[in-house]
């Protein structure tokens, strides 16, 4: 269970590459100490375990994510909002003073109904002294009070002005708001124009019969009205939410359309449930007490968690799953190069659900009411189905995108869940020399790997298909079939002969047919006995110098990487550690640095040459259980029509691979069109050309919506008076009298025209569409990358 994941390569060291595997760490302890963080800049492991995360969209940032309404409800304006308010707040005085001055009649008819005959004077007098009508009217009049104050507050939505007028704006405007309420409410209890104080004194036992009565009974009143002013002061604090206020926590109301924040799993995942229903209660004790430790980070987390699924597959390794964790705890099942972190995290990732957040879905109306402001993230899921992402030099492609997700991809690969595999020019941030294992620097002598040119495989005629997509592929009027069975003819051959295939020296010697060496492949042939192959050599000696013949193309193409800079690599005699991508099986990081500069040809036609190994390679796995991604940092020039072929059967091999382009231009013009529908992400950069977004907006189609035509009419008035009044308005604002006719229709428009592209989208911005391996989608949002 140490090295689960991981195997010996036939033929050859660890994950393929010949002579070696993986740097030895030298001196390391049998347990590795624990990264200083888990995960950076988050809170501790055991609670971020706790995070809900419930199930969203694709592209969601799920950890803590609240689900919204589809769409937004009505909302008032603010100033229709205060206008209401304002309104029925003047009605409520208006109609609270007709009943007090008594100008609405029989107002007290249904308390007289409801109470004897003789407590009310005849003829519909006033309340009898020494009777129960006067407290039953103020009752009465307390009773219609908050009657007209709950009818005329919904009626004019105090709660909504209040809490988007006042609260909205800050804890000094709530306080003040507040105040000025209870200041209004206490003048009009001490008036006694709210018969409050009335029917409080009526539980205040006064003393009318000893001596100082008088005094005793002007304190109990005092008293009376202190408590009295007491309970309005607590009851309008809570009221106006202060006591959350005071706590830190201000009752403000959820904005319309949010949900309630989703409850937390049923199953603490800090308790190990499933090893303990497995039987194995002491190693769920052993592994929560090194989250409670503070040993555990988010890596060994999903680590383990995968061992178990391994161990859930194949019961046979149980006993081995618990041995181990019960040596090593934390570090079980670690990865072969003994690390259990980055060197340095540069972005937020999620190792429970495999996510990496990019950035946060702008909050303006471009996108979806049910996405604005969420986070947004990337996954295996949908990086299965492979991302192109096109923006100039300086949008952010690589800091914002590449780095992240080569980052997030490590990150799975310590935790035995997937294989990286990124290519970039030398001196581009792809992360430190120690967040990978195989780090390939093409044309630099002190590089520990080299590049297999063959892609691992032992069968010519594959090799020769790889190759001739890298040499010839992007040569307008190129056959790249024919260049493959050109190449086929010389290394099938030479193989034969020398149990090996040739090198770049060689390989450019027997395609410019030089005597020497075609003849001494021919007498290892002869003495050999293969004679298939003297005849595929035979072959090759016709078609040299007949029309068409691909062999001077691919030997000036093999001269290319014949150079002093290239000596020695590419080496396929075993003395180098040639680094194959046929070993896309084990949880590898690997980072391979172009010499873009000094070699710009060369650098193409190695990208290219990584591509189709890649694609080839990712589909010819026999075990898929790894998510194997390729990410190519500027991919100018290495598309062609077979890669892109190749890039569409990814998705159902459990791979996928991460484009950039400056330009679409950079990609021949019959391919831009089927690039664009072979991968399932797509993503426009801030400052892409118009040229560039009316492809993009071909890609994303168009959507119905709803839309409103205001058209204006000057009105005509037939009678005098009205004329006189339109004259007169007319001639204090200055325009005619006019009404308005509102058609609302649906239409069809682009998601994103070309022009939206190219002039609206705000620096640090990108729009991006996503679907997921399951088909899911995501229309394409604007995303802020620095949120």
């Amino acid at each position: 269970m140490d090295t689960e994941g991981t195997h010996e390569a036939a033929g050859g060291g660890a994950y393929g590459t010949k002579g070696a595997g993986l740097p030895a760490q030298a001196g390391a302890p049998h347990v590795p100490p624990p990264p200083a963080h888990a995960p950076a800049t988050t809170p501790p492991l055991a609670d971020w375990l706790r995070t809900p995360r419930p199930q969203a969209v694709p592209g969601t940032w799920r950890p803590g994510h609240v689900p919204r309404a589809e769409r937004a409800a009505d909302e008032v304006p603010d100033r229709a909002l205060l206008t209401s308010a304002v309104i029925s707040f003047l009605a409520c005085v208006l109609v609270w003073s007709l009943l007090r001055n008594g100008l609405i009649p029989y107002w007290t008819l249904p308390l007289k109904l409801f109470t004897p005959d003789s407590w009310w004077s005849a003829f519909g007098g006033g309340p009898v002294d020494g009777t129960g009508a006067r407290t039953a009217l103020w009752w009465y009049e307390l009773l219609i009070d908050a009657a007209l104050l709950y009818g005329f507050g919904r009626l004019g939505n105090w709660r909504g002005a209040w809490q988007r007028l006042v609260v909205a704006r800050g804890a000094w405007a709530q306080v003040a708001g507040v105040v000025a309420v209870m200041l209004l409410a206490l003048a009009l209890i001490g008036g006694e124009a709210v018969p409050v104080r009335p029917l409080a004194y009526l539980a205040v036992p006064y003393d009318f019969s000893s001596p100082g009565a008088q005094q005793h009974n002007k304190e109990m009143t005092e008293t009376a009205n202190a408590v009295i002013n007491l309970v309005v002061v607590l009851l309008l604090t809570w009221a106006g939410g202060l006591f959350g206020l005071l706590r830190g926590r201000n009752r403000r109301a959820e904005p319309a359309g949010h949900a309630a924040p989703p409850a937390e799993p049923a199953e603490d995942p800090v308790e190990w449930g499933e090893v303990r229903g497995a039987g194995l209660g002491e190693v769920a004790d052993l592994l929560r007490g090194e989250v409670a430790g503070g040993r555990m980070n988010d890596v060994d987390y999903a680590r383990i968690r995968r061992a178990w699924r391994s161990v859930q597959a194949d019961p046979s390794r149980l006993r081995a799953f618990a041995q181990a964790v019960r040596d090593k705890g934390a570090g079980a099942c670690v990865h072969p190069s003994g690390l259990r972190d980055l060197p340095v995290r540069a972005a937020r990732h999620d190792l429970v659900t495999g996510q990496v957040r990019i950035g946060r879905a702008d909050p303006g109306e471009r996108n979806p009411y049910a996405r604005r402001g969420t986070g947004v993230a990337l996954d295996a899921g949908l990086l299965g189905t492979s991302l192109l992402a096109v923006g100039p030099s300086g949008a952010g492609k690589t800091a914002r995108l590449v780095r992240p997700v080569v980052e997030s991809l490590a990150l799975q690969a310590l935790a035995g869940q997937a294989a990286v595999v990124a290519v970039g020019a030398a001196g581009t941030r792809l992360g430190p020399d120690d967040a990978y294992d195989v780090v390939v620097r093409v044309g630099d002598p002190a590089s520990r790997y080299d590049l297999d040119l063959y892609g691992g495989t032992t069968d010519a005629d594959e090799a020769a298909g790889l190759l001739a997509e890298a040499l010839a592929g992007d040569v307008p009027g190129a056959d790249v079939r024919r260049a493959a069975t050109a190449l086929a003819q010389l290394l099938g051959p030479f193989r034969a002969a020398y149990g090996r295939f040739p090198g770049v020296p060689e390989l450019r010697e027997l395609l410019d047919a030089v005597p020497g060496a075609v003849d001494a492949l021919r007498a290892e042939l002869a003495g050999a006995g293969q004679h298939p192959m003297l005849r595929e050599l035979d072959a090759r000696a016709r078609a040299a110098g007949a029309h068409g013949d691909p062999a001077p193309l691919l030997a000036d193409r093999v001269a290319l990487l014949d150079r002093p800079a290239f000596a020695g690599f590419f080496d396929t005699t075993g003395a180098g550690r040639p680094f194959s991508l046929r070993s896309l099986e084990h949880p590898l990081r690997v980072r391979i640095d172009l010499p873009e500069r000094g070699h710009a040809d060369a650098s193409r036609m190695l990208a290219r040459l990584v591509l189709a190994q890649f694609t080839a390679g990712a589909a010819a796995r026999s075990d898929r259980s790894l998510f194997a991604c390729l990410v190519l940092d500027d991919a100018a020039h290495a598309l062609t029509p077979e890669t892109v072929r190749g890039i569409q059967r990814l998705r159902s091999a459990h791979a996928g691979v991460v484009l950039t382009l400056r330009t679409l231009d950079d990609v021949p013009e019959a391919l831009r069109t089927p690039l664009l529908g072979a991968v399932g992400c797509r993503m426009a950069f801030s400052g892409v050309t118009t040229w560039d977004g009316g492809r993009f907006a071909e890609a994303w189609g168009t959507e119905w919506v709803e839309t409103r035509d205001v058209t204006s009419r000057t009105v005509f008035a037939d009678q005098p008076l009205t004329r006189a009044v339109h004259s007169f308005r007319k001639l204090v604002t200055g325009k005619a009298v006019t009404t308005d006719a509102v058609t609302v229709r649906q239409v069809e428009r682009a998601r994103w025209s070309a022009s939206d592209l190219a002039h609206s989208v705000p620096p640090g911005h990108a729009v991006l569409s996503l679907t997921s391996v399951r088909g899911e989608r995501a229309a394409p949002l604007l995303v802020d990358l620095e949120g």
